[in-house]
């Protein structure tokens, strides 16, 4: 979609225009992109999500960081918005760093969103920040997730499920189970293996406590 290669065969189209026809510093401009691993740079949280916009007011900066349920976190330092992050992000955790990422898609106010993996390698409470942040940000824009994990897509207007490269089927989740296809029995898989994990973290409690 960002046209960092252009497809062999096929053509994507945007609002009727063939990406291949518009001007790439204009299509991406359009763009926001959220990864598994968010960049970060050596510099202050300020600057790190203004670089999504470099002329942010420091209003903007701190209405994405709300956005994006990393405001408050920010506040807590003992520097705010002008702590320093060090090489890679390394004073955050993986989950605070996904969030800055997000506030720095959200500063720049895209119309289209895609966020590829965004909380794949996260624990289940770092997830569950993201999650309602990403629920803050697809509001009003385009938004494509690409996504294994099924807690993050289980809103979408449409859900198209791949396997070896080929689309098998496109559906809500609803309807998605409901054919009993490749979604349902991953989806199924998924959800035994969550009750799985909670049982165990119980267990592994009740015997701390004992």
């Amino acid at each position: 979609i960002p046209r960092f290669y252009d497809p062999i065969l096929g053509s994507v189209f945007i609002d009727d225009y063939d990406t291949r026809d518009v001007r790439i510093e204009s299509l991406r401009e359009q763009i926001g992109i959220v990864l598994q691993e968010s960049v970060l740079f050596d510099e202050t949280i300020r600057n790190n999500i203004a670089y999504g916009k470099m002329d942010a007011s420091d209003g903007e900066v701190e209405h994405a960081a709300q956005v994006a349920n990393i405001h408050d976190y920010i506040i807590s330092l003992p520097d705010g918005y002008d702590t320093r992050l060090g090489d890679e992000g390394m004073i955050l955790s993986g989950g605070q760093k996904q969030r800055i990422a997000i506030a720095r898609a959200i500063v720049a106010d895209p119309r289209i969103l895609i966020m590829d993996e965004a909380t794949s390698a996260l624990d289940s409470e770092s997830e569950s920040l993201i999650q309602e942040a990403l629920k803050n940000v697809r509001k009003n824009r385009t938004s494509f997730v690409i996504a294994h994990r099924f807690s993050t897509i289980l809103d979408a207007d449409l859900i198209v499920v791949m396997d070896q490269g080929k689309i098998i089927e496109t559906g809500t989740h609803e309807t998605l189970l409901q054919r009993n296809g490749l979604y349902a029995i991953l989806y199924e898989e998924q959800f035994k293996k969550s009750l799985n994990g909670s049982a165990s973290d119980k267990s592994q409690v009740l015997e701390t406590n004992a």
